[in-house]
């Protein structure tokens, strides 16, 4: 394990572990749109009436959308420039990538680094705080794992 490559950012190595990762945060975000458009009230949703409700929507909210749990394992894994993790996820575009990134760095999981050369380098790295939520990722697949079959059964 170095620093310039943290291999345990992501313990199951590859595209089956970024599946599972974006495949639960799109579920919840189905659920959390329907509440948000009032298709289900706060009286069924049991984890709507959970005090821990608001830390997992701010959880989600962090880590949460189509790239950017790609674009956090492709800095993990040594793509620290913008063009270099562009090129790493196939589909994702300069601008979304730029959103994510500028997103990202606000909350905290990424630095940006500019070294004033001609052309100008830019660098982005992850923080301690990104490493932080390894536990978050860790349970999210060991949940994805209990329950393989029966999603299996819902993505057909």
């Amino acid at each position: 394990m170095t620093d310039k490559h943290p291999s345990y950012f992501f313990p199951f190595y590859g595209r089956k572990c970024m599946e599972y990762l974006v495949y639960f945060c799109n579920q919840y975000n189905r659920v959390y749109q329907k509440m948000k458009d009032n298709q289900i009230s706060d009286d069924e949703c049991n984890l709507c009436n959970k005090p821990d409700f608001q830390a997992l929507q701010d959880t989600l909210h962090v880590i949460g959308g189509k790239w950017r749990i790609q674009i956090l394992y492709s800095i993990c894994m040594g793509n620290i420039r913008f063009r270099e993790i562009e090129r790493s996820i196939p589909g994702l575009t300069t601008r979304m990538l730029s959103k994510e990134l500028k997103a990202m760095e606000l909350n905290k999981l990424i630095t940006r680094t500019v070294h004033p050369t001609t052309p100008v380098i830019v660098e982005y790295k992850e923080t301690e705080y990104c490493t932080s939520l390894v536990p978050v990722f860790e349970s999210m697949i060991e949940w994805r794992q209990k329950h393989r079959e029966e999603l299996r059964g819902v993505r057909r």
